[in-house]
């Protein structure tokens, strides 16, 4: 190809947008998620899983050079040479419009629940808990993709937040537009309760709920939140909306992510101006390591557990008639 060998495109393709953003577009870069990214002149331009996604304009690809290329619209010529030269800085970004932050919207709901009652089955999760989710309006499944829909909502009952995690394979998204404060929280049987759950996901905070119900009757003495990752802001808006909490549990994932991510949420909690002057206890709880990483993976161990234990006593019961 003229002005560029094959040598060259090699070393420009070996640049992911994201390190090339950090390295030479900082200001561009929007965190959005715990692994996600948007541009700042292009909302609805996400990085993620070491790919990009241009939403508006339905294309996307793996590596900085196609995005210089189609989206900054540079020659491929001058890109390649950008990139595999270890040019120092980026070209400046054309003057245009930043695109406008879209409206919070909720999907909309089937008609009936049965994938996510289904799933969530699967995964360990009673119906008894279930429906207080759906009863609570928290929780529904969407008509077009069937994914369980995790609504987060502020004091006054308004949709504000919302994660998607689907009933096939392993996709997890959040709705555009979602205000990470509010997170998807089962609430408590009464309105002042001193005592909060705090997991990384949905599943996982209905996953403490099932596991305190096999064990006591009291299990909506509680609530069960959902931070969206380890990210503090879900807690400490809970702790404002909530004065009544004395107690916070924090049930995240017993990994090297989990554990760092619930000393700085232990720190963000001792150090908000707005909680000064109040006692919270701190409680680390992370699942045994012998059950794997989450509380998921205890709850589905601890019922294929009971299932076995029934199977049993079932085989007993059968022999001895």
């Amino acid at each position: 190809m003229p002005g560029v060998n094959k040598e060259q495109i090699a070393r420009a393709k070996e640049w992911d947008l994201l390190s090339y953003m950090q390295r030479y577009e900082p200001d561009e870069l929007v965190r959005t998620g715990p692994h996600e990214y948007s541009a700042a002149t292009h909302g609805s331009l996400k990085i993620s899983n070491g790919k990009w996604h241009w939403f508006k304009e339905d294309m996307g690809g793996k590596d900085a050079l196609s995005y210089l290329v189609h989206v900054r619209n540079m020659g491929f010529v001058e890109a390649v040479e950008l990139l595999s030269d270890g040019v120092g800085r980026a070209p400046p970004l054309p003057p245009q419009p930043i695109e406008p932050r879209k409206p919070f919207c909720l999907p909309e709901a089937a008609r009936f629940p049965a994938h996510v009652l289904s799933y969530l089955q699967g995964r360990g999760i009673g119906g008894e808990i279930v429906q207080a989710c759906i009863e609570a309006n928290i929780l529904y499944e969407s008509r077009k993709y069937h994914n369980c829909v995790f609504v987060g909502l502020d004091p006054a009952g308004i949709a504000r937040y919302a994660a998607l995690r689907g009933t096939y394979g392993d996709f997890k998204q959040e709705v555009e537009s979602s205000d990470k404060r509010y997170g998807f929280v089962l609430p408590p049987r009464f309105a002042d309760c001193p005592r909060v759950v705090a997991a990384e996901s949905p599943i996982d905070a209905l996953s403490v709920a099932q596991l305190q119900k096999l064990q006591s009757e009291n299990w909506r003495d509680c609530a069960y939140l959902s931070l969206g990752c380890t990210a503090a802001r879900a807690l400490l808006q809970y702790l404002q909306d909530h004065p009544a909490i004395n107690t916070v549990e924090i049930c995240v994932d017993n990994d090297e992510a989990g554990i760092k991510g619930a000393t700085g949420l232990q720190r963000a909690v001792m150090e908000d101006e707005s909680l000064k002057g109040r006692s919270i206890r701190l409680i680390f709880c992370p699942p045994p390591r012998r059950y794997g990483k989450d509380y998921n993976n205890m709850l589905v161990a601890k019922r294929q557990r009971m299932r076995g234990r029934e199977q049993k006593r079932a085989a007993v019961r059968q022999a001895a008639r």
